[in-house]
């Protein structure tokens, strides 16, 4: 796929993997993109007049409306707000899971619901979510965040089956542990935000559907690749 003239919008576009990102698809001569953040004033300086900032809390429907209201244009949509607490499936407060559940999964559908109809009344269109590796399978110490990951990646997969016929590609993103403000308390090597956004933006322009953009990803994805694909589409058959 030709990312040129594209336009594009960008969840979580503030810093981190999405701020990476805009800079990616800027290289990639794309039209526009939108930036889209919860709070404007939140994000860095781009540089580009084909950036467009975009306020959009994906906890809100209201806001949600309000940015699909405004970006009626856009060609690849990419879901990338989240958001993640630390803890095990014992320890973390009940008020913790619900938010990690709440933004990255409950968020990421809501926007879905609010820009489809723009993709599908063209007949084309790319939905990219970015789901994570402890979407595949739960790190102990990310309870909430692997529960709402594991929502994310059914997400993914159920679109995809849904919207065979529709003309619009739904593709999986799985980073595994990237040096973002998320991740700070990691204590473990991690890809650049950089690193991971070039090849986000490579797999797309390559139409690649699963996209594992870091080394640790990659190993993870060969491990996955071996029964992954298949099960999901004997699943998506079988409905």
């Amino acid at each position: 796929m030709s990312l040129q003239n594209k336009v594009v919008l960008v969840t979580g576009a503030n810093r981190g993997i999405g701020a990476a990102v805009v800079r990616e698809f800027l290289k990639a001569d794309v039209a526009k993109v939108y930036a889209a953040a919860r709070s404007v004033a939140s994000l860095p300086d781009f540089g580009d007049r084909r950036v467009v900032p975009l306020q959009l809390d994906v906890t809100s429907d209201a806001s949600v409306a309000a940015a699909a209201g405004t970006a009626t244009d856009l060609d690849i949509l990419v879901n990338n707000a989240g958001t993640m607490a630390f803890g095990d499936w014992i320890a973390t407060s009940q008020e913790a899971v619900e938010a990690d559940m709440n933004v990255n999964y409950y968020g990421t559908l809501r926007v879905v619901r609010a820009f489809l109809p723009h993709l599908t009344g063209r007949g084309s269109g790319t939905i990219a979510n970015v789901v994570s590796v402890v979407g595949l399978a739960p790190v102990p110490l990310l309870a909430g965040y692997s529960a709402s990951k594991a929502a994310l990646q059914s997400l993914t997969q159920g679109l995809r089956g849904t919207l065979a016929k529709s003309g619009v590609t739904v593709v999986g993103i799985y980073p595994g542990p990237i040096d973002t403000d998320l991740a700070r308390d990691m204590p473990m090597e991690k890809a650049s935000p950089e690193h991971a956004a070039a090849n986000i933006v490579r797999g797309l322009a390559e139409g690649q559907t699963s996209i594992f953009p870091d080394l640790t990803a990659q190993q993870i994805g060969q491990l996955w690749s071996q029964t992954g694909p298949q099960l999901e589409a004997a699943m998506q058959a079988g409905g």
